[in-house]
């Protein structure tokens, strides 16, 4: 599996938790690549952020997939106890703290229990002088910054999901005046004048859009839980 053959998340709403249960079935081909594209593009950006180059977070990426691909036969899906969600983040903080280990061997201390096990240690690097942009330098008033920079990425790739979603729900038009005007910035003004069209349609498909979007979001927020 790699990054080059992703796609777009475009159908993660219906999926998400038949797609749990069929990766309880390890030679479920399909099932891993979907998880893969799903969730390749969260895991290599908070990596990156955390403070690896591309290389190790590529790294990060796939041996964090072979840690779920081993560990989900035990893994139960009940978010009331603990969400996918942490369970993802808490083998991706090992993968990314496992790839700082290889910078100095010896320095890193690794977790007691075993690989993918709850709970998994707190993210550490070596010392402030050999590390440059990690994760510890961040700032996050609340104490745990990769768990900062995971629900910021992780609300990323929510929005990501509900524009697919969106998109595939209107008209090129009206996504078209959506994207100009709420995402890119222009003017209202602009934007009618380069499609053709009155001020009033371009205010009116954006609060359309909007609207749909709001609620995309809340669906998958409570889905990807």
């Amino acid at each position: 599996m790699t990054a080059a053959v992703a796609k777009e998340p475009t159908d993660l709403l219906p999926t998400h938790r038949s797609l749990l249960t069929r990766l309880k079935r390890a030679d479920d081909q399909e099932g891993w690549q979907e998880f893969f594209d799903t969730y390749w593009r969260l895991i290599y950006g908070v990596a990156r952020k955390a403070g690896l180059n591309d290389a190790e977070a590529q790294d990060a990426v796939q041996e964090t997939v072979i840690t779920v691909s081993q560990q989900m036969p035990k893994f139960r899906y009940e978010p009331e106890r603990c969400s996918f969600k942490t369970w993802l983040l808490l083998i991706t903080r090992q993968r990314i703290a496992r790839q700082f280990g290889k910078r100095q061997p010896g320095k890193f201390t690794p977790s007691p229990s075993r690989e993918g096990d709850l709970p998994a240690p707190a993210l550490r690097a070596a010392d402030d002088t050999a590390r440059t942009g990690t994760i510890e330098r961040i700032p996050d008033p609340a104490g745990d910054p990769l768990a900062a920079v995971w629900d910021e990425e992780w609300e990323k790739h929510v929005l990501s999901a509900a524009r697919e979603r969106v998109k595939h729900k209107v008209s090129d038009v009206h996504y078209q005046i959506f994207d100009l005007y709420a995402v890119q910035g222009w003017s209202a003004g602009e934007v009618a004048r380069t499609l053709g069209l009155s001020v009033g349609q371009v205010y009116l498909a954006k609060h359309r859009i909007s609207r749909l979007l709001k609620r995309e979001i809340k669906q998958l927020t409570e889905t990807f839980r």
